[in-house]
């Protein structure tokens, strides 16, 4: 039985990752105003109704890899040793993210210039990183610190303002500085004390 259910929720994961992927292809190569749930669904090979079950749109399709790498980022904190300080915690969980992952990602790029362009999907971001920012500040105030939720919220919206910020700077950027060293770097001119 766990074989069948490992079997099923990878092959369930492929699909994501595959509707995910044409939806990015589609919407960089059409605009995302001439793409429709249909034509994901078709690149696929699949019914629109087994698109209705991974995704509600095609803006959360295209966001998918960005949800994903913010579910690791709020793991990531949450496994950092429980002594090292909250703004710490979350440089170094930032660092970790990067670690051992191609950066830059050309899809991850593309997905950027994308976010800045389309306004549902800005609108869409915009309520992801309020729940991150929520969900990261709950981390937070469990691992201790006294650290209450008005503060940790301050934090996590300044880590993710920062990150932002990096991200955007670094897309603009000509020079050969890597993702992660421009984010850890603008990380490291914040101090919560």
């Amino acid at each position: 039985m766990d074989t069948l259910d490992t079997l099923r929720t990878r092959k369930k994961a492929a699909t994501r990752q595959s509707l995910h992927e044409a939806a990015l292809r589609l919407a960089m190569e059409r605009g995302l105003d001439g793409v429709t749930v249909e034509d994901i669904a078709d690149a696929v090979g699949v019914s629109r109704r087994t698109f209705s079950n991974y995704f509600t749109n095609k803006e959360d399709a295209i966001l998918h890899a960005d949800r994903e790498r913010t579910g690791v980022l709020v793991s990531l904190v949450s496994r950092r040793p429980a002594e090292e300080k909250p703004w710490q915690a979350l440089r170094t969980a930032s660092r970790e993210l990067y670690h051992g992952r191609a950066v830059p990602d050309r899809e991850w790029v593309a997905q950027l210039r994308l976010l800045r362009r389309h306004p549902s999907l800005l609108a869409q971001q915009a309520g992801d990183q309020i729940t991150l920012e929520r969900d990261l500040a709950a981390v937070l105030v469990a691992r201790g610190h006294d650290l209450d939720e008005p503060v940790a919220r301050l934090m996590t919206a300044t880590f993710l303002a920062a990150v932002r910020t990096a991200s955007v700077l670094w897309l603009e950027d000509s020079a050969e500085r890597s993702l992660p060293d421009v984010v850890d770097e603008l990380l490291g001119r914040v101090s919560f004390g």
